[in-house]
């Protein structure tokens, strides 16, 4: 009986060490290949995302170098979105803590806390929803892509990835799409009214706009001045 119950034991713990040796190396590997695919988009630009593959209505997209796109779209894009985007290491604490304030009263954040940088990693290398598991994938991409692109590659890729529209991803396809233009030349106030329908591309209509769109998308356009006398944009525009 007792040499029984010995080998149960055993048999556990042997069961035990090779289920620590396994996640051991799922998490080696994890970090190996991401660490990888991180750096490869440094380079290239990502092809596409788990976004646009679910998205029914396809995916519109046409890639524009940071250089190529209108400084007011990069200066709409931080005051609307992430004022602090050229400062923080990819998250913005103060804002993490007003989300977690609100939740706890039982009210939803505006955004959630995410910085342009959370949203970028969300983007392209994970999927839309929520979950603590996305969550923590989110902030692991998110110090990756913050130390190894950089800050001018982070808006580069948001630019052209965040979903502007029902299948039209980037500001280009944004850009074209509502006002027939490229984003290379936007006014103030259509680069403000994209940001301004971001959070909900598919429910607010960018083209003659009413109501919230349209007051926060002026709102936004009056910032971009802001942003461009104040250095806000520094970290993007040489």
């Amino acid at each position: 009986m007792a040499k029984s119950l010995s080998k149960t034991r055993k048999h556990k713990r042997g069961l035990f060490t090779r289920l620590i040796l396994f996640l051991l190396k799922l998490i080696f590997w994890f970090v190996i290949l991401s660490l990888a695919i991180v750096t490869i988009y440094k380079f290239i630009n990502p092809p596409i995302t788990a976004t646009m593959v679910m998205d029914e209505r396809g995916a519109t997209r046409e890639w524009l170098s940071i250089e190529e796109i209108d400084r007011d779209m990069v200066a709409a894009a931080i005051g609307g979105e992430d004022s602090k985007f050229c400062t923080h290491d990819g998250f913005d604490r103060q804002a993490i803590e007003a989300a977690l304030k609100r939740n706890a009263q039982g009210n939803a954040p505006l955004r959630g806390g995410s910085t342009i940088s959370q949203q970028t990693a969300k983007n392209v290398f994970l999927w839309q929803g929520g979950g603590y598991a996305r969550k923590g994938f989110e902030a692991w991409f998110t110090f990756l892509i913050e130390k190894i692109w950089g800050k001018q590659r982070i808006m580069e890729v948001y630019l052209n990835v965040a979903e502007t529209g029902i299948g039209t991803y980037g500001v280009e396809a944004g850009a074209q799409r509502y006002y027939g233009k490229s984003a290379r030349s936007l006014t103030r106030t259509e680069a403000g009214r994209i940001v301004a329908a971001l959070p909900l591309p598919k429910k607010r209509a960018v083209k003659a706009p009413t109501g919230f769109v349209r007051r926060y998308g002026n709102s936004i356009a009056a910032r971009i001045r802001v942003v461009q006398n104040e250095g806000l944009d520094s970290c993007v525009i040489e």
